[in-house]
């Protein structure tokens, strides 16, 4: 990782300001660029708060750019054309690595639902005898939580990430590629693999959490903007963490919320698949996150989990070396929200 002294978490940190949630009525609301990846259910509390009016309450005016996926979305980031985004955590790591981005909160555990996948008519062979699959192609998208999934289910079944022949492509194009015949297996992250599944009958080999690894996205801020606006920065998290107290709360509302959002970028869920995305993706209230980013017995669970991930970019070749957890993950802002009561129970309303 590239040196900078002191860490970006300790500068943020430093910078920090307590401030009150209440909004002037005469109080001109603030500009914020907000980047996300379509049609996941961890970009589904920007569009809530959206569409129930929660920006306007603490003073923030919300523009937004959407990417494919992770790896162009970060690759925008020095450009500026974005402040604050969600995205998987294998971006979030390099462009902590690359770009100096700050991971402030998780947006969602997708361990249960980003697979690897084969042909239902080939699933049973493989699951018998992993094996086979040496020289063989997997579909997925480099430096993406599908790619994490792959080689902690490769480990699992015996098999390295040399043993078959990565084929780099879109999750659109991985989805139609492999319909089409191309590749002995594939992997993807949700919607992506139930999208997979649907349109190729395949039949999941091994979950996320089957190979022990925690397939996570995150909510990330370019260092430079929350050094400048770390009040806008809470601000803005606060609003998400609402929508999540909100979707956690109305289960029947947020899954119709899901079929209108979805179809927006481009993605269209049977009821069977949006259930499953709300009910097998654990999503994180303000009280659960402080607990998840607590350093005070050592490592937090966030640092495991993002170490791990870390080794793994490492592992690849993608990264030369394992960055340290803490030198970008900050519990500044969580903190911050936590620190000022009317902050605080406004982020933790599910009314």
């Amino acid at each position: 990782m590239t040196s900078r002294s002191p860490t970006i978490a300790g500068t943020l940190f430093a910078a920090g300001l307590i401030f009150s949630a209440v909004v002037p009525a005469t109080a001109q609301a603030e500009p914020v660029n907000i980047s996300y990846q379509p049609a996941l259910y961890w970009s589904l509390p920007f569009y809530i708060a959206t569409e129930r009016g929660w920006w306007k309450d603490v003073g923030i005016e919300p523009s937004f750019s959407t990417f494919p996926a992770g790896p162009q979305q970060i690759a925008a980031a020095p450009s500026k054309s974005w402040d604050i985004g969600g995205t998987g955590s294998p971006p979030a790591v390099l462009g902590a690595v690359r770009f100096n981005l700050v991971t402030i909160a998780l947006a969602d555990d997708q361990s249960d639902t980003a697979w690897v996948a084969a042909r239902a008519k080939d699933a049973d062979a493989i699951l018998k005898d992993p094996s086979i699959l040496k020289g063989k192609e997997i579909l997925l998208t480099t430096n993406s939580t599908g790619h994490y999934t792959a080689v902690a289910c490769l480990k699992k079944m015996g098999l390295g990430p040399n043993d078959v022949r990565v084929v780099n492509l879109g999750p659109a194009q991985a989805i139609a590629a492999y319909s089409s015949g191309n590749g002995a297996i594939a992997a993807a992250w949700p919607p992506f693999s139930y999208t997979l599944q649907e349109k190729a009958d395949t039949k999941t080999l091994c979950t996320g959490r089957d190979g022990g690894a925690a397939v996570t996205a995150a909510v990330v801020v370019r260092a430079d903007y929350a050094q400048e606006h770390p009040e806008t920065v809470a601000k803005v998290l606060a609003v998400y963490l609402r929508s999540i107290a909100w979707q956690k709360k109305h289960r029947a509302e947020t899954l119709e919320y899901m079929k209108k959002f979805y179809p927006e970028g481009g993605t269209t869920l049977s009821d069977q698949f949006i259930q499953i995305d709300y009910d097998k993706r654990p999503i994180y209230t303000l009280d659960e996150q402080l607990k998840l980013f607590d350093r005070s017995k050592g490592p937090s669970v966030m640092d495991t989990w993002h170490n791990d991930l870390a080794e793994y970019l490492r592992s690849t070749g993608t990264l030369q070396k394992t960055p340290d957890a803490k030198d970008y993950i900050t519990d500044k802002y969580l903190k911050m929200i936590a620190d000022d009561p009317k902050l605080h129970a406004f982020a933790m309303d599910a009314s």
